[in-house]
């Protein structure tokens, strides 16, 4: 699906009015009705907006840059994001359709895209109970890519997630930057999203996206099984809740690397901000080495056998808080 960074980017950009902390009294409300308004922006410059430019990615010391173009014309969607570091790959959108280009494999990835979050290359709806895990701050305003923007903080209120540093730009509301922020005294960068030049308001050019797909003639063209379930229908439950998350869906795919006659099952649990995916699948000694628990930048990846089955869950929050859903995660009786 759509890169790692990107995706994480983008649901950030529809907290709206769910930002409003519980039992906020007179005081402040104009603060407050105002973070409503500059999060409505926020959702609708990212959702609708034309817009291209260079994003910066950057976690644990690696940096890559990638190529973004996004425009609407009319219902239609068109995006396209090109990596400009390591191997080459091409992602492009057309409303519910994702092509995943590999040039140098000539291969190509084509998928539908789902309704959840985790996947998804536009801005979802966010449960009205997301912000009982954070709180909203204002942190003035600085400039990213040569414009101005609005500096928001969004603090979370146990140790299970990571706070937030978000800048947003004033002429329009993009999204211009997206930090993640580590805990203790010193408050790490874990990762950073940053848009270093961009054009905003741009003429849409459906064809220059497009064009990529046309292109692809003697690419071996996959199209991975998929199909929306549910973990009970598929023999599993999550035996104790982890604080703040739900459930936001699950699908049975077909992976590349399992093998077709080998679906994975991968469930999404959202807190309203991050997401977690946890993959069940069939235990193969030759694929499946080692349990472990590892961390690069934000990102944690935590793995254990269960019987005949191999758990993996992956996401944007310590490893502990992983290790609470492997643990959770059960064959139901």
């Amino acid at each position: 699906m759509i890169d790692a960074a990107l995706r994480r980017w983008l649901p950030v950009a529809t907290l709206l009015s769910c930002l409003l902390p519980a039992g906020a009294g007179a005081q402040g409300a104009s603060t407050l009705a105002d973070a409503r308004a500059w999060l409505s922006r926020i959702h609708a410059a990212a959702s609708s907006g034309n817009y291209q430019g260079t994003m910066v990615f950057s976690a644990g010391g690696l940096l890559s840059s990638s190529r973004v173009w996004h425009y609407c014309v009319g219902d239609q969607t068109y995006e396209k994001l090109e990596t400009l570091d390591g191997r080459q790959q091409r992602i492009v959108r057309h409303n519910d359709t994702v092509h995943t280009l590999w040039p140098q494999a000539r291969v190509a990835v084509v998928e539908k895209r789902e309704t959840l979050a985790a996947w998804s290359t536009t801005p979802q709806t966010v449960d009205p109970q997301a912000l009982e895990q954070y709180e909203w701050q204002l942190h003035g305003t600085a400039r990213v890519a040569g414009r101005e923007a609005t500096v928001f903080m969004l603090e979370p209120r146990d140790a299970l997630r990571y706070a937030q540093r978000l800048w947003a730009d004033q002429a329009t509301g993009l999204m211009l930057r997206a930090d993640v922020i580590g805990p203790g005294a010193e408050r790490p960068v874990l990762e950073s999203t940053a848009f270093s030049e961009i054009e905003i308001d741009v003429k849409a050019q459906p064809e220059a996206v497009l064009q990529t797909l046309r292109k692809i003639d003697d690419y071996r063209v996959v199209r991975p099984r998929q199909k929306r379930t549910t973990l009970e229908a598929e023999g599993w439950t999550l035996a104790q809740p982890v604080a703040g998350f739900r459930l936001a869906g699950c699908v049975r795919r077909g992976m590349e690397t399992a093998g077709e006659n080998e679906p994975v099952l991968q469930a999404v649990f959202t807190d309203g901000l991050t997401h977690v995916s946890v993959f069940l699948e069939s235990y193969q000694p030759q694929r499946h080495r080692g349990e472990m628990q590892a961390r690069q930048g934000a990102t944690a990846t935590v793995t254990q056998r269960r019987g005949e089955h191999w758990i993996t869950a992956v996401g944007d929050v310590p490893p502990a808080t992983l290790k609470l859903f492997v643990d959770a995660i059960e064959r139901r009786r």
